[in-house]
């Protein structure tokens, strides 16, 4: 009998960093026409909606066709534009194997794919999830350069007791950001980019927040885990956002520490506010 989805690694032992043996063979011919399709809907929607260099590096890597990646194939493509690697995981890793990853530019990405069941949504990520979604922006140098500081940040945090501050920008930024471009708003957040109902809702939809990213208010912030998300935050640039996160964020934790999380739909003063979301999708949520 065929075995898929995350029980196909059920058995398998990882190594001391958590990492795996990927065993790309093994995977169905299901599974590459699966992966296929996934990611023939979510470039359907790319265009003017992405980032461009996201867009670009889908191309690149060849994440658009051929089936479930071979992450030591990726790896060989990407390693000399970025200095980054793409290693197999079974699961998510603890947060000090995670930061310590980052911090040496190698990117954990689950190895299961997601069975037929699971196509429109799943509560852990898997390899479409973490490749598809995360590893093209790895690609552009200042974007690879903040995961890498990033990942640097994390062992900091842990020590000041701040991780749910860390992972607050985190989440707003790679998984669930947006970004200011000459045509108008673009995605770059993996959570958004990997899903299809998404990409719409977070460009397209009146019911979100859209508000100018600070790494402050972003800091203070809950987010959603279960749903879309009802703010986005907006960057100006990876440039901008580098230059906002390559320090040591003490300075930040001080300002942050002991303050109460702002709701995830809350707009606050002193916000700048892009579009001010009506609510709407999440309130029939709740009314239902």
């Amino acid at each position: 009998m065929t075995i898929e989805g995350k029980a196909r690694f059920d058995g398998v032992t990882h190594a001391a960093d958590f990492t795996i043996d990927q065993g790309w063979a093994s995977y169905t011919a299901a599974e590459h026409d699966r992966w296929n399709r996934l990611a023939a809907a979510v470039c359907d929607l790319l265009p003017g909606r992405a980032a461009p260099a996201f867009v670009e590096a889908v191309r690149t890597l060849g994440l658009d066709r051929g089936g479930v990646p071979d992450m030591a194939r990726l790896s060989e493509l990407l390693h000399p534009l970025t200095g980054w690697t793409v290693v197999p995981v079974l699961e998510l890793v603890p947060d000090d194997v995670f930061f310590d990853h980052l911090a040496n530019r190698r990117f954990p990405a689950g190895a299961f794919l997601r069975t037929e069941a699971e196509m429109d949504y799943l509560q852990e990520p898997d390899i479409f999830h973490d490749v598809f979604g995360h590893v093209p922006l790895l690609a552009d140098p200042v974007y690879a350069d903040f995961m890498q500081a990033y990942g640097r940040a994390g062992a900091r945090a842990m020590k000041l007791g701040q991780l749910s501050n860390l992972a607050r920008l985190y989440w707003y930024t790679v998984e669930f950001g947006l970004m200011r471009g000459p045509d108008g708003l673009r995605i770059f957040g993996a959570g958004i980019l990997s899903s299809t109902g998404e990409i719409r809702f977070a460009l397209e939809d009146d019911s979100p927040n859209r508000i100018a990213f600070d790494v402050e208010r972003v800091m203070k912030t809950a987010y959603r885990i279960d749903d879309y998300q009802e703010t986005y935050f907006v960057i100006d640039s990876f440039e901008d956002l580098m230059a906002r996160c390559a320090v040591d964020f003490k300075d930040h934790y001080a300002a942050v520490r002991g303050a109460p999380a702002i709701a995830p739909g809350a707009v606050q003063p002193g916000d700048t506010v892009l579009h001010t979301g009506t609510g709407r999708y999440f309130g029939a949520k709740r009314a239902g």
